[in-house]
């Protein structure tokens, strides 16, 4: 008798990332995102701070995003290595540690641990539903694949039973039924559906 296998049971192999470089690039691209909003915060602005006001006035913002975004990666790739698992609890963990980026900036602590919770729910949610799509939808090895597909089949319904039930039409139809209907078209208006086809 074979034992089913569980999602638990189906271990990847861990591939190591690495931090460092992962980190210069998200950090990388988290200042670009900080400097847009810094300059749409400077145009938004009621006096004339001219084009420098994006650092001297908005840099903290671009520093935020730099943090956060060099937070969040470098925690989530040491805390995968580390641990040797690419899972929720190193996202929610990653989360938390960009959160609290949030709360140092506005320097309250409650703030930065209500932040830092935030961000590790959210975080943790994205990526243990897949990007809000479904749990494991892209985990599915072949096993699992054909083990569902015999699921399906053990639970489909033959045809004539759907058939019976439903009647035909609608895109279910039952062999011989082109025959049938042709039938039925000459008993009940004396046309022969066949030969006025082929007079066409």
């Amino acid at each position: 008798m074979s034992v089913p296998h569980t999602m638990a049971d189906q271990q990847e192999t861990f591939h190591p990332s690495d931090a460092l470089a992962n980190t210069a690039s998200a950090t990388l691209q988290t200042t670009v995102a900080g400097a847009i909003v810094a300059g749409v915060q400077n145009t938004l602005r009621k006096q004339n701070v001219g084009a420098m006001g994006i650092f001297t006035h908005s840099g903290g913002l671009i520093a935020l995003f730099a943090a956060t975004g060099a937070a969040y990666q470098f925690t989530l790739d040491a805390t995968s290595n580390l641990r040797q698992k690419d899972d929720c609890y190193s996202e929610a963990i990653a989360g938390f540690v960009s959160g609290t980026c949030v709360g140092i900036y506005k320097r309250s602590l409650p703030f930065m641990l209500g932040s830092g919770a935030g961000f590790s729910v959210v975080m943790t949610t994205f990526r243990y539903t897949s990007g809000f799509k479904g749990f494991g939808l892209d985990d599915l090895d072949d096993e699992e694949v054909e083990r569902r597909e015999a699921l399906k089949k053990m639970r489909r319904r033959p045809l004539s039973e759907t058939i019976e039930q439903l009647g035909e039409g609608r895109g279910i139809y039952a062999p011989g039924y082109e025959e049938r209907r042709r039938q039925r078209l000459m008993d009940k208006y004396g046309i022969d559906v066949k030969a006025a086809q082929d007079v066409n």
